[in-house]
């Protein structure tokens, strides 16, 4: 830990990826933990875009082939089927000489590939396209029940609590270093 004239300095990046490897010591519960966060983020910037296409405001626009309307829901299916054949054949699984590089990759479009799919589950049950109609409150339904099923227990709660704790810590010492520079100005 390096000293300046500001008190003690220390990397925040660093701590928190020492903290992280202190928590996620076992590949299964990164890889859960990976899954669970690109679901809710991917979920997020989905809503955000097709609200922003449903709205005309912004640079996206719906995807067409042959005048077809592609739904976001197609592409959460193939890379769900790429995820669950790589998966398959051990591709980031922890088995034997597979990358644990690829498992989190594997992990992140699982839960890429689930967002889109299931925010797009009324599409799906109604066989017709809902998305902006009361019926397709079902797609949030959905969504919901599922990141509670694929977070339960595994959003690494003993590592946000120590995120936590560190970041206090560092709040404190930041607030301390002030506290000392204005007594030191006082007369």
């Amino acid at each position: 830990m390096a000293t300046t004239n500001h008190g003690p300095r220390v990397s925040r990046r660093r701590k928190v990826g020492d903290l992280y490897r202190r928590y996620f010591r076992e590949t299964r519960r990164e890889r859960l933990f990976l899954a669970s966060l690109s679901f809710f983020v991917s979920f997020a910037i989905t809503r955000l875009i097709t609200h922003s296409i449903h709205g005309g405001s912004g640079f996206f626009g719906n995807l067409s082939f042959r005048g077809q309307h592609v739904h976001h829901l197609v592409w959460g299916i193939l890379l769900l089927l790429g995820v669950g054949y790589g998966w398959l054949i051990q591709i980031g699984t922890g088995e034997k000489h597979s990358s644990v590089i690829a498992g989190r990759i594997m992990a992140v479009l699982y839960g890429l590939g689930a967002a889109l799919t299931l925010d797009e589950f009324a599409l799906w049950l109604n066989l017709r396209d809902v998305y902006w109609e009361r019926e397709g409150r079902a797609s949030i339904d959905v969504v919901l029940m599922f990141g509670g099923l694929v977070s339960a227990g595994l959003w690494g709660g003993r590592f946000l609590r120590a995120v936590w704790r560190e970041a206090v810590r560092v709040f404190r010492l930041s607030w301390r270093g002030v506290a000392r520079r204005r007594l030191k100005r006082r007369p």
